[in-house]
C-alpha cells in the first residue's frame, strides 16, 4: 500500500502510452497497480516491473502469475537492500506453482519463511524444509508440517541454527531435555517455549 501511495504522489496521471509504462515500471515496479489489464498482462511490461521489484507481481494478470519464468523473475529480484523479503512474492503466484517443487526451492533459498505460501505437501517435503531453516534470520520451521515440526532430526538442526525456533517444534521435542539444551545454548530466550518441568530443571535453566 505504501509503495501504491508512493507511486501515486510522484505519477499523479497514469502515463499516456505502452513506452510510457514501460519507464515508470523500470523507475517503480509497483506502478504496475495503476494500469490497464491489457498492461497488467503484458509480459515485457510485467517483467520490467517485476526486475525493479518483485513483489509487484501482486498486480499481474492471472496469466502471468502461472507462468513459472514470470515468478522466477519475481522471486529472485527486487529491492531488497537487506534480503528481508526476497523469495516472498511466491505468495502471489498461482497455486500450481505454489506446488512446484524446484520453484519453491528457489524461493525458500531467498528466504525461508516464503515456505508459508508452499503448498502443504511441500510443506511436509523433508528436503524442502530441510531448505527453509538453514537461514537463522529467516527459518521457515514454523510454516512446516506438524509431523516435520515433531521430527527430531530435523528439529535440532533448526534450533542450532536459531534457537528460538523451539517455539514451533512439537509439544514432545519441547520437552525433550537434549532438544531444549541445544535451544537454550545457542539462544537464552529459547527456555520461554521449554515445557514447564524442563523450565524447572536447574542445569537446563543455568
Amino acid at each position: 500500500a505504501e509503495g501504491i501511495k508512493a507511486y501515486n504522489k510522484e505519477f499523479p496521471a497514469k502515463p499516456k502510452n505502452r513506452e510510457e509504462m514501460l519507464e515508470a515500471v523500470r523507475n517503480d515496479g509497483y506502478a504496475l497497480a495503476n494500469v490497464d489489464d491489457t498492461l497488467k498482462a503484458d509480459r515485457e511490461v510485467v517483467i520490467a516491473a517485476l526486475r525493479n521489484n518483485g513483489r509487484a507481481l501482486e498486480f499481474a494478470s492471472d496469466t502471468l502469475k502461472a507462468d513459472r519464468e514470470v515468478v522466477l523473475e519475481a522471486i529472485s529480484n527486487g529491492p531488497y537492500s537487506n534480503r528481508h523479503t526476497r523469495g516472498r512474492p511466491l505468495q502471489f503466484a498461482d497455486d500450481t506453482l505454489k506446488a512446484d517443487r524446484e520453484l519453491v526451492l528457489e524461493a525458500i533459498r531467498e528466504d525461508g519463511r516464503a515456505l508459508e505460501f508452499a503448498s502443504d505437501t511441500l510443506k511436509a517435503d523433508r528436503e524442502v524444509v530441510l531448505e527453509a531453516i538453514q537461514d537463522p534470520n529467516r527459518s521457515g520451521l514454523q510454516f512446516a508440517s506438524d509431523t516435520l515440526k515433531a521430527d527430531r532430526e530435523l528439529v535440532l538442526e533448526a534450533i542450532r541454527n536459531r534457537g528460538i525456533e523451539l517455539e514451533y517444534a512439537s509439544d514432545t521435542l519441547k520437552a525433550d531435555r537434549e532438544v531444549v539444551l541445544e535451544a537454550v545454548r545457542n539462544d537464552g530466550r529459547a527456555l520461554e517455549f521449554a515445557s514447564d518441568t524442563l523450565k524447572a530443571d536447574r542445569e537446563v535453566v543455568l
